[in-house]
């Protein structure tokens, strides 16, 4: 699959508004630092390509996991009953693309408490549109996922998120016309 590169230049001011069925985060994007992640993400945020999903990955004290279209057509309850399904497919959807890796030249890959990074399968190229968010520091994760976002507002509230838990919607703030 070709490599996307996202027309969007972040400026490094830009922040992401995610509201959840469990309250809203506020995430200050790495624009600086991983321009392609966050290029890919403003873009996807903008056209709504987030809004309605769910939440569809949880590993207590480790990730919740968002971003996969394929729960899309799935209530939150089947979200939850199929999460760990490995013949669910659920954790499999992507926006049919995928983007580089960004994390050996993200000068700040650091996986803290409530950090925002990419999901993404065995190419270290193949992120697209699954992120997830830390549920404490996860360092072991620093040198091939890349994060592209911190957690400013809302660290409660990734807490309480579970799998089948809704993405009502993503905006971004401050971005640039």
């Amino acid at each position: 699959m070709a490599l996307y590169t996202p027309e969007y230049q972040p400026t490094g001011e830009e922040v992401a508004v995610v509201v959840t069925s469990q309250g809203t985060i506020r995430v200050q994007l790495a624009g600086k630092d991983a321009p392609i992640h966050v290029g890919n993400f403003v873009e996807l945020a903008q056209k709504g390509f987030y809004d309605d999903l769910k939440f569809h990955r949880y590993v207590p004290g480790f990730v919740i996991q968002g971003g996969d279209p394929k729960t899309r057509e799935h209530s939150g309850e089947d979200v939850a009953r199929l999460a760990g399904n490995p013949f669910a497919g659920l954790g499999t959807g992507g926006p049919g693309y995928c983007i580089k890796g960004e994390f050996s030249t993200n000068p700040n890959n650091s996986h803290e408490d409530g950090a925002l990074a990419m999901a993404r399968s065995q190419d270290p190229d193949s992120a697209g549109s699954q992120f997830y968010f830390c549920l404490g520091a996860q360092h072991m994760l620093d040198s091939g996922y890349t994060v592209f976002g911190q957690t400013i507002e809302g660290k409660d509230v990734i807490g309480k998120l579970r799998a089948g838990d809704v993405i009502e919607s993503i905006t971004i703030e401050n971005a640039a016309e």
